[in-house]
């Protein structure tokens, strides 16, 4: 081969070797970032996929996050490029397609988009006991106690039939527990979501087959993120 071939093969794949780092660059630093045609981003997770071990496997994280919530957010965001709704937030997407049959795929994938990245952060390593506060005395005051709180939502966990969501909801004064199913959300019901547990097969199948109230069980005792809950009741209350 001559010289000035090998020079140019060279100097071909150098080309090549910068796009390739710009791409990556570009990627990193727009991966799951909303734009005027993209308004569904999807949050980096608070931690790391096997952060949640052994309660919730990294193949579950790869696999809920990576594919399934990615696929949501997707679909969102084709949907609503040929859609009414460009350049309105989330949430008042949500209320204006709530019950609207000419609008259900819209609704289905935006909810369940919003609804994952809520589960997210509705969970922590390290997670689990009791919360404290204002949040401790509502609950105290809503179900007599911690331990019956959470007999509550998992009894509410188990009757939910086919997929859906249990949520710790505050309503007016009082913190409930409100199961929806499919993509619902307490958001399109006028009900502020404080935590929540996602009981679709796909959250929960891989580490407990059928046990679903064992994932949840696992989740209440050593997962959740009580600060969050707590955040959101106090942000709801000044909001008032």
């Amino acid at each position: 081969m001559s010289r000035n071939k090998s020079d140019k093969k060279r100097s071909v794949f150098s080309g090549l070797s910068v796009l390739l780092m710009v791409g990556l660059a570009f990627a990193a630093t727009h991966c799951g970032k909303g734009d005027a045609n993209s308004p569904i981003s999807q949050e980096p997770l608070p931690y790391a996929e096997n952060a949640l071990e052994p309660y919730i496997s990294a193949e579950t994280m790869r696999l809920h996050y990576g594919k399934h919530h990615a696929g949501y957010v997707a679909r969102a965001n084709h949907l609503l490029q040929t859609s009414p709704f460009g350049g309105k937030s989330v949430l008042n997407i949500l209320r204006e397609t709530a019950g609207k049959a000419e609008y259900a795929s819209i609704f289905n994938n935006v909810a369940q988009a919003w609804n994952h990245s809520f589960f997210w952060k509705s969970m922590k390593p390290g997670g689990g006991g009791a919360p404290a506060g204002i949040l401790l005395e509502k609950i105290n005051a809503s179900f007599g106690g911690v331990d019956e709180f959470k007999k509550a939502f998992i009894a509410a966990a188990g009757e939910q039939f086919g997929s859906g969501w249990v949520w710790l909801v505050q309503e007016g004064n009082a913190l409930k527990i409100m199961a929806t199913s499919n993509a619902d959300t307490p958001i399109a019901h006028g009900r502020t979501p404080l935590f929540t547990v996602d009981v679709w097969e796909h959250a929960y199948y891989v580490d407990y087959r059928n046990r679903r109230t064992d994932f949840v069980q696992g989740v209440l005792d050593n997962l959740v993120n009580w600060e969050f809950a707590a955040a959101r009741l106090e942000s709801n209350k000044e909001s008032q």
